[in-house]
């Protein structure tokens, strides 16, 4: 069945211009397109949009070199492999694995060659060799680049006694040393530690070694903001508030320049870059730092103890997607242990590493393999080089169809940096991990419902670059600036949709709180005391519609009850005509003799919708996506699901339908389209690692293409086969008939 509709200002119309690669389309007034209906498994309908014109051709070899690297090695040097390292060895393999590029490691806290510079302490045995000029010259026999990495986040005790001003200190004044290894004191940024040292031994090494870029790990910090009190540092605003948080960023930038000036005096292409992870709470301003960063080094190098989701690594480069335009991102996998306990020199599963591996790539950065110890790598525990040599050695086989050049999707989850990193939650449940539990539960939800979606920065809510998407989703943004509030009125005026939650908007950029939402005239929900949390039994939602002959799409499986749960912290409204949802307040879960509502009917909403034209609104009073995370609660699920669905239209540029809990990506390549299949299904998604895979069943995937775009061939690149394909329409459809753990179906267009 075919039918038009208008469409929102976006890069999805069939019609859309061609724009320079790294462009983004949008603002086609009175632009129209053709919807195909399709079926899935629980007959629901499903609307597939088209994707936007293919981006002009591009010559790689115009690109700067960063761009055409496609596989990063590193073994990460120890104190003893300046005795012990078999150089010679150490370049065969990661030549032999195709590696385009190496780690070197030129100071950790020891210097890998007779450093000159004063406190660049040598390591004991390294005696008179020059290891990392070994290592240099190795590499670049064998046509790879060299990373010199550094990491300048420590120091020893000679270092204190003359420079007592280098060290962070707490409130108390007394130093703060390394956790694990006390003689060893942290730096701190703001000091001439990072003016004068750290640009000594760029200097030192540029001089003396041919490197292609400096790099340094364990610096700016991941995920957290630096908690310091020394003299400079108690001049500055308090560490957890929003103008820290510039004043960090800035003094982030102003190092990462003064560093990359440094490494271009000898060669204009050479650059700096630095540790940028952290996923969606960062560290310094992503959108900021994207703008000076050449290279985006997301050192999210495994499953820990306090993230232990099989898809933390998807999550990342979902992040470095919202912020790069296509510039480079590499994802660093340990080969190594991680967690807690964790063994530096023990490899972990192959199972875990490869999966880590496939993540990478489907998130559309460059895989990138570290293992620690040089000696031991080679000479003790040598299970994991298999598994990196049989894995770069085949992205290389198909490095066109890998190279992801704009990823496919059309809903945006704004991610709200300022909100991951300062709101500590609300009343009693104050605490750091809040935003990452609701971050975890819209994703899982997004996952479950198979929905392509992206990323989106909460400085990039500007028409450039939310145009392109049908909806956005906003788990509990709580912070937003006036600006930002704009954007999102003008963005749902030109036919956008949201769906909102909780305390969106309740905060302005420096964490004031508002008297109302900053979002409540555009979503019809104005607030109407504080939040109120649980105590016993959490609040349910009684439907208002029950028994209606044509009930609400939000309502859809919603059978045999007038009640579904509610979350376990709202956010009281004001009361709405006509409301879909109410609140039933919570009451005492124990004694099971007092488990009744004292109010079982109120006018309290629990959701407010809101429709004009093709814009379409969704505002949940509750943490439901946090709740979802905590509890796995199907009605809540659900009740995202059908959200997502209605304000999305259930408009869908790809659609994958078939057994098993998976992960999809699809990205615009070279040659055509790429579509990446992860497999979640395992008793270890969530906890431990992969040690055996649960394969799925056959997979349809279904995707509408530009008019005049024609299909030349469908292959599975993990299954080395081509697949038979249907193209009524521009509508391609084809099967994956097999799915063991990933798997990536490349469309070759002509």
């Amino acid at each position: 069945m075919l039918n038009r509709r208008n469409l929102l200002k976006t890069s999805l119309t069939a019609g859309a211009a061609i724009l320079p690669s790294g462009s983004v389309l949008h603002d086609l007034k009175g632009s129209h397109t053709e919807y195909s209906i399709l079926t899935d498994a629980d007959r629901s309908p499903v609307e597939i949009v088209t994707l936007p014109r293919r981006l002009a051709s591009l010559d790689p070899t115009t690109l700067p070199w960063q761009q055409r690297i496609r596989r990063v090695g590193q073994t990460n040097m120890t104190e003893y492999d300046g005795a012990a390292m078999k150089v010679e060895q150490w370049a065969d393999y990661w030549h032999a694995a195709k590696a385009d590029i190496v780690f070197v490691s030129v100071t950790g806290i020891l210097a890998f060659y007779p450093s000159t510079v004063k406190f660049h302490r040598h390591g004991k045995f390294l005696e008179h060799r020059d290891l990392f000029g070994e290592c240099v010259s190795a590499a670049k026999k064998r046509g790879m680049r060299v990373v010199a990495r550094m990491s300048p986040d420590l120091n020893w005790p000679d270092a204190l006694a003359a420079h007592p001003e280098w060290a962070m200190r707490r409130r108390d004044g007394s130093v703060q040393h390394n956790n694990e290894d006390p003689r060893l004191f942290q730096t701190c940024m703001f000091s001439s530690y990072m003016d004068d040292y750290i640009p000594a031994i760029m200097r030192e090494v540029s001089s003396l070694y041919d490197v292609d870029c400096f790099y340094t790990n364990g610096w700016p910090p991941l995920g957290s903001l630096p908690d310091c009190h020394c003299a400079i540092c108690s001049k500055l605003p308090p560490s957890d508030t929003p103008a820290y948080w510039r004043v960090f960023t800035n003094r982030v930038l102003e190092l990462w320049r003064t560093y990359d000036a440094i490494a271009k005096q000898k060669k204009p292409d050479c650059f700096f870059f630095a540790n940028s992870g952290g996923n969606v709470r960062g560290g310094p301003n992503l959108n900021d730092l994207s703008k000076v960063s050449a290279w985006f080094q997301a050192d999210n190098q495994g499953r820990t103890y306090d993230d232990p989701v099989i898809w933390g690594c998807s999550l990342q480069g979902r992040v470095c997607s919202a912020v790069l335009d296509g510039k480079f991102a590499a994802n660093v996998t340990a080969a190594y242990s991680t967690g807690s306990p964790g063994w530096r020199n023990v490899s972990k599963s192959p199972e875990e590493t490869r999966m880590w591996l496939n993540e990478t790539l489907a998130g559309g950065m460059v895989p990138y393999l570290h293992f620690v110890g040089a000696e031991n790598g080679f000479g003790e525990d040598r299970r994991w080089q298999q598994v990196g040599t049989d894995y770069f050695r085949w992205t290389a086989q198909h490095d066109a169809h890998l190279t992801g050049r704009r990823s496919i999707a059309n809903i945006g989850v704004v991610i709200g940096q300022s909100t991951q990193l300062l709101y500590p939650g609300p009343g009693s449940t104050r605490s750091r991990s809040y935003m990452h539990e609701t971050t975890q539960g819209i994703y899982h939800a997004l996952l479950q419902g198979r929905f392509a979606f992206d990323f989106v920065h909460e400085d990039r809510l500007d028409p450039e670059h939310i145009s392109r998407y049908r909806a956005l989703l906003l788990p509990n943004v709580a912070m937003l600036s006036d600006r930002q509030c704009q954007q999102l009125r003008d963005y749902v005026r030109s036919g956008g949709s949201l769906m909102a939650s909780f305390e969106t908007s309740l905060y302005d950029e420096d964490l004031k709180p508002r008297a109302d939402f900053g979002l409540a005239e555009l979503m019809g929900a104005s607030k109407a005391g504080r939040v109120i949390g649980t105590n016993g039994n959490a609040y349910s939602v009684r439907i208002e519609s029950a028994g209606a002959s044509q009930p609400h799409a939000l309502l859809d499986g919603c059978n045999n009850t007038t009640w579904l749960a509610g979350a376990q912290n709202r956010t009281p409204l004001k009361a709405v005509e006509e409301p879909l949802l109410t609140v039933v307040p919570g009451f005492v879960r124990y004694p099971p003799e007092l488990a009744y509502p004292t109010e079982p009917h109120t006018s309290e909403p629990a959701v407010v919708l809101g429709e004009s034209g093709p814009s379409r609104t969704v505002w949940f009073s509750g943490d439901i996506e946090r709740t979802y995370w905590l509890t796995g609660h199907g009605d809540l699920l659900r009740l995202l699901h059908n959200a997502i669905r209605w304000v999305s239209h259930d408009e869908r540029i790809v659609h994958v339908e078939g057994p098993g809990f998976l992960e999809m990506f699809c990205w615009e390549t070279g040659p055509g389209y790429a579509v990446h299949l992860l497999n979640y299904t395992n008793p270890a998604a969530q906890h431990g690692w992969l040690h055996e895979l649960d394969p799925l069943g056959p997979q349809t995937i279904t995707v509408r293409l530009p008019s005049g775009v024609a299909v030349k061939s469908v292959e599975l690149l993990k299954a080395q086969q081509r697949r038979p394909f249907a193209m009524p329409e521009q509508l391609l459809r084809f099967t994956v008939p097999a799915l063991d753990d990933y798997e990536v179906a490349a469309i070759t267009v002509q």
